[in-house]
């Protein structure tokens, strides 16, 4: 079946995102004022003990049991078979945050900069740095000079580690910004300017430094998200927040993999992004956390992929939608090559019910398949499915973890809701981050007084309180005073990931606007119809984490014909 998605941003009768979600707060407040008072409804987690967050550092928690599984591997590079043992990776973390604060002269509450693709290398820098008391900010290698000196220069970075090839990219980048020391080459040597360090050089002629003692609500991750406006915003994540989460994914009821022992240890293999929140505390710091093995690759090709599932037989995979369609789908991943895997965890966008099918015929015996719901201010995880979760719910996002609570609010009124209607989810926990970085307004705008984080995102929850994600409420589409949403359309014309944007199927060449058009019409009131058209095109542009890049179909679609 073609891949369709319907063009949001372009269709909101010239309003702009911001525009409409500071209407939106406003009326809102106007409202709940005049608006006749329903009771309050709070939901709480299925988990009635209450859990303790521990009040430490994320350096302590992560490496808590390492002395149990020193020799054991824990990071490995798909690409090139390079590999730390988990003994290995914590004393170079040690060495290289004694690093930072003798040879480079950074100092507690300075910034560091990471542009780094996934490699064993990243586990170093960012947990060295942190350990340090070092604030990291990471942003994505393909980012353009531009973009990348917007956030450094926003975030007050002095140093950065990247690699040779995006040397030239950093130097660049390193002029613009006013106190900015040193660029610190991961294989690289140092240059005759003297302004790039060796990574390798540092640890091996790093001396012992004096390391500050940490605060639990002290600032460790600088990540940078929209939120629900607006360009990129510094998000405060401190180690509490980071320690929180994982401690909220690690309950009993949630918690799947085997324990690493003397003879067993889950392979984990991903692809995503650890300059991404899912990657760097969802994935990467969990299996740290209980002594896995994390294999990845720095850029994700089929063969490379593959070639990692054959060798290193993983036991869990971390997809996105577009990845679980890739295994479901391609010829060359075979039943016999998913063989060994146990679990499969779904991220950063939703996977529908047809497409979890689709991969469960592929691999054709018992998997456990989870799909969460989290986001950048909330360091991520705020819902996620338990091990006991029925096969009926699967095409939820689960329940909200541990110490959390939730509620769903009336687009208008700000009223909270019942069962199976749709609004505004709103999150509150300690795993909400502290704030957005010299941006006091758009904290505000995300966080109320009462400490509720609104996400910005459309949701309902059934009867036993599982919820669903609909859409986005910056892409709602108001066509004659109804509310389209455009998840609906896609999930109609697909099973996956549906768009008004078309790539054709090589067996469906001669698939034409007027086919699709046909397809959805009778499925929906004649408000919802693709009134915008159908574009084809060669390739849905994503982003590291597999969403779909919107504004680039925009730019395509202002571009191009309709065909």
């Amino acid at each position: 079946m073609a891949r369709l998605a319907v063009l949001r941003s372009a269709i909101f009768n010239g309003v702009r995102r911001q525009e409409l979600a500071s209407s939106w707060r406003q009326q809102t407040k106007a409202m709940k004022s005049t608006t006749a008072a329903r009771p309050e409804r709070i939901l709480e987690p299925p988990y009635p003990e209450k859990m303790q967050i521990p009040e430490a550092t994320i350096t302590e928690f992560v490496w808590q049991d390492v002395g149990q599984w020193l020799s054991k591997p824990a990071v490995t590079c798909g690409s090139s078979g390079r590999s730390y043992s988990h003994g290995e990776t914590r004393a170079l973390c040690r060495r290289f945050a004694n690093a930072l604060l003798g040879a480079v002269g950074l100092r507690q509450g300075d910034v560091l900069g990471l542009l780094l693709p996934n490699m064993p290398e990243f586990v170093i820098a960012i947990h060295g740095a942190i350990e340090a008391g070092i604030i990291v900010t990471f942003a994505n290698p393909l980012y353009t000079p531009d973009e990348i000196g917007r956030q450094f220069m926003n975030a007050g970075v002095r140093a950065s580690v990247t690699i040779p090839q995006l040397l030239p990219v950093m130097a660049q980048v390193g002029r613009s910004l006013p106190d900015y020391k040193w660029t610190i080459a991961v294989g690289g040597e140092l240059q005759a300017d003297g302004t790039v360090l060796s990574f390798q050089r540092l640890l091996s002629e790093s001396v012992d430094a004096d390391i500050p003692k940490l605060s639990p609500g002290d600032v460790a991750l600088l990540p940078y998200s929209s939120g629900t406006t607006g360009l990129p915003k510094g998000v405060k994540l401190s180690h509490r927040n980071l320690v929180a989460n994982l401690q909220q994914i690690s309950h009993p009821d949630i918690l799947l993999h085997v324990p690493t022992t003397e003879t067993t240890q889950e392979v984990a293999l991903s692809v995503l992004p650890y300059f991404h929140i899912y990657g760097f505390n969802g994935i990467l710091n969990p299996t740290i956390l209980y002594g896995m093995h994390i294999v990845s690759i720095p850029k994700f090709t089929p063969e490379d992929y593959i070639g990692c599932v054959i060798k290193f037989k993983p036991t869990i995979l971390f997809v996105v939608p577009s990845l679980m369609l890739f295994l479901a789908s391609h010829p060359s991943v075979t039943r016999e090559h998913l063989s060994s895997i146990k679990h499969v965890v779904c991220g950063a966008a939703p996977a529908t019910k047809n497409l979890i099918d689709k991969f469960k015929s592929k691999v054709d015996r018992d998997i456990n398949i989870r799909q969460g719901y989290g986001m950048t201010e909330s360091a991520p995880v705020t819902i996620f499915p338990s091990k006991h979760a029925p096969l009926s719910k699967m095409g939820s996002c689960g329940q909200i973890v541990p110490e959390t609570q939730a509620k769903v609010v009336d687009l208008t009124t700000g009223q909270s809701l019942g069962p199976h209607e749709s609004g505004e989810l709103l999150i509150r926990g300690p795993q909400v981050m502290l704030g957005y970085l010299n941006n006091d307004e758009a904290t505000q705008e995300t966080i109320d007084p009462d400490g509720w984080l609104h996400t910005g995102d459309v949701a309902y929850y059934d009867e036993d309180e599982y919820f669903y994600i609909v859409d986005r409420t910056k892409e709602l589409i108001k066509v004659k005073g109804n509310q389209v949403s455009p998840t609906e359309l896609e999930s109609i014309l697909a099973g996956e990931v549906p768009r008004a944007f078309v790539v054709r199927h090589p067996d469906y060449q001669s698939l034409t606007e007027a086919d699709v058009q046909e397809y959805v019409e009778p499925k929906v009131a004649s408000y919802k119809k693709l009134a915008g058209g159908v574009k084809f095109i060669d390739v849905i542009p994503r982003n590291p984490a597999g969403k779909v890049l919107r504004q680039q179909l925009k730019v395509l679609g202002d571009k191009s014909p309709i065909q």
